[in-house]
């Protein structure tokens, strides 16, 4: 049977996080946007992103998660902070090089409404303001990305991107995080029990309180 690793589509704000904990609290080592502490082997990996680490394994081996083999889910991938601007999400050569690598590869795409979380995305931390509109992101080019009407567009399109490239592949899971009936669906997609489901690193700020 092929090993099971779960690549998390979804964009900032849709719910990562909180898909992220129920997979590390069903067992899964899960790796976050950034690597923390003691979760890799000597800490070799410690604070890199994941992203990051997606890109250089992909071009330097053309596996982009030859360089994480301590991890089974991939719940953040995308980093756009620190000089780095990498969607590995929007990617269909390394996405095709996942599936080609790790045949028992899930994806997940965790769906929010569009509208929600563009109004998350413009009140978490900068996000909206600076680092979406001032880097030039695959669906969202540079100078783009501070209103409602450019994130919506964009995240209905990326969206309509993975359902194109996957369809309706056995590999491939659309979940709506408002979904009641969400946390089965995922378990039954995976073939594992998920006994915990609820929010984390739920956005209660106001963009008042934000600093620039």
């Amino acid at each position: 049977m092929s090993e099971l690793k779960v690549i998390n589509l979804g964009l900032p704000k849709s719910g990562t996080t909180t898909l992220g904990e129920a997979l590390k609290r069903a067992g899964l080592r899960v790796a976050d946007w950034r690597i923390r502490q003691g979760q890799s082997v000597g800490d070799r990996l410690r604070r890199q992103f994941v992203g990051k680490l997606m890109y250089e394994s992909y071009f330097e081996t053309g596996d982009p998660l030859g360089m994480m083999p301590e991890f089974d889910a991939f719940t953040e991938i995308d980093i756009v902070r620190n000089g780095l601007n990498l969607w590995p999400q929007t990617d269909w050569g390394l996405l095709d090089a996942i599936r080609r690598n790790h045949p028992g590869a899930r994806f997940i795409l965790t769906h929010r409404d569009a509208a929600a979380l563009s109004d998350s995305m413009g009140r978490w931390s900068n996000l909206g303001r600076t680092r979406l509109p001032n880097n030039a992101i695959p669906g969202l080019p540079e100078g783009f990305g501070s209103t409602d009407n450019d994130r919506i567009r964009w995240i209905e399109g990326h969206y309509n991107f993975c359902r194109r490239v996957f369809g309706d592949e056995a590999c491939f899971l659309e979940y709506d995080i408002a979904d009641p009936d969400a946390q089965g669906k995922i378990s039954a997609f995976l073939g594992i029990d998920l006994p915990w489901w609820g929010k984390a690193n739920e956005n209660t700020r106001n963009p008042a309180d934000e600093e620039a």
